[in-house]
């Protein structure tokens, strides 16, 4: 999967993951390959994900996520 984390600066991180966790209104949700489309708001908190094997995180004020086709885009606030 391919994930994309960009703010009105920068591109904070876009490489392949195998997961990605992210901080939703409802609770955190984790978002493996092949998930289903959607589109949610992110509230602050961390989205952590696996990159060759290692743990990363990004601590975020709040964003929007899309999910679809293995591609997740991330706009942080």
């Amino acid at each position: 999967m391919t994930l994309k984390i960009i703010s009105a600066e920068d591109v904070v991180f876009e490489g392949e993951v195998s997961s990605v966790t992210l901080p939703g209104q409802m609770g955190e949700f984790t978002v493996l390959k092949n998930h289903a489309s959607l589109v949610s708001v992110l509230t602050p908190g961390k989205i952590t994900y696996a990159e060759d094997g290692e743990l990363q995180s990004v601590d975020i004020q709040g964003g929007l996520v899309d999910v679809d086709n293995n591609i997740i885009s991330v706009c942080l606030c």
